[in-house]
């Protein structure tokens, strides 16, 4: 699905913030539901903690790094997807399994705005959250740039191009992935349409894995990254930059969220993060909405 939640610029603080931030799908962008469960995930770090060169709370829960992507090390690792295999080992860490998800007709329903209380509205939302995570390899996404209709695929540099020609972060506020909110917030469409379609057993698996702390670290991320929605990883001496989605935390939760919707769309997340060419970074940066035109810079991702 996709990834961010409550996690807007104008989303309200108060009393109950903490729980909220429980709650936040902290992603950039990630599409789902209303959580029930106030307890933290129950699943045991699945590794010890290693140097991926984001900090905190970019680095996200210790003992889950090694699961999130690492850096392209060779030229056919970029925008590669994770492939099946993997996706089902990593799920198994998080503290999920293929039975946990959404049967076949489930997911049919709820992306095509079907079952109990199914809006086709909502299911366009979750169905282009899904897509700009899932921008890899053989899924690329069309766009109008300068009245042309054009493919890109840029799910390692953890950005992508909206429907009118716009390169921004999937966390950017303009993005489906954080234009759910409404969706998945507390009594939202999404945890209603699960309670109301035997899905309870979902939702319940979902908050009892890795994704409800590191929902946490991914919230925090985003309230200090502006309105680029960019990270900065810094290794071995050399600093770098790369989109919301790819920090650990993010990458995790979105992982987490598209696993319980069919464990297809996880295994075509990116399996490898990059740098953002630093041109690009910094015209992201310098933007008061966080896009550019993608005419601009397509060059950079040749």
């Amino acid at each position: 699905m996709c990834g961010t939640g409550l996690t807007g610029p104008g989303h309200r603080r108060g009393a109950t913030s903490h729980r909220r931030t429980i709650w936040v799908l902290a992603l950039v962008g990630v599409c789902i539901l209303s959580p029930t469960i106030t307890q933290t995930a129950s699943a045991d770090p699945a590794a010890d903690t290693v140097d991926t060169g984001f900090a905190i709370p970019f680095a996200g829960a210790p003992g889950y790094e090694s699961l999130a992507p690492t850096q392209v090390t060779t030229p056919g690792q970029l925008n590669q997807p994770l492939g099946q295999q993997a996706a089902d080992e990593i799920a198994g860490q998080v503290g999920l399994t293929r039975a946990d998800a959404l049967s076949e007709q489930q997911y049919r329903d709820l992306i095509t705005g079907g079952g109990v209380g199914g809006s086709r509205e909502a299911a366009e939302v979750i169905d282009a959250c899904a897509q700009i995570l899932t921008n890899t390899n053989g899924r690329p996404l069309y766009s109008n740039v300068d009245g042309h209709l054009t493919p890109s695929v840029l799910a390692s540099y953890g950005l992508y191009v909206n429907t009118s020609g716009l390169l921004e972060s999937p966390a950017n506020a303009d993005a489906p992935t954080r234009q759910v909110n409404p969706l998945i917030a507390p009594g939202g469409f999404v945890g209603t349409w699960l309670r109301n379609n035997d899905a309870t057993r979902t939702l319940i698996a979902l908050y009892r894995s890795a994704y409800t702390v590191q929902a946490v670290y991914g919230f925090a991320a985003q309230q200090i990254s502006g309105a680029a929605q960019l990270v900065t990883n810094t290794k071995g001496g050399v600093s770098s930059e790369v989109g919301m989605s790819m920090a650990p935390p993010l990458w995790i939760v979105n992982f987490a969220l598209l696993y319980i919707l069919n464990p297809s769309l996880a295994a075509a997340m990116p399996a490898h993060w990059t740098p953002i060419p630093p041109p690009v970074a910094y015209a992201i940066h310098s933007s008061p909405t966080g896009q550019i035109p993608f005419s601009d810079y397509a060059s950079y991702f040749q």
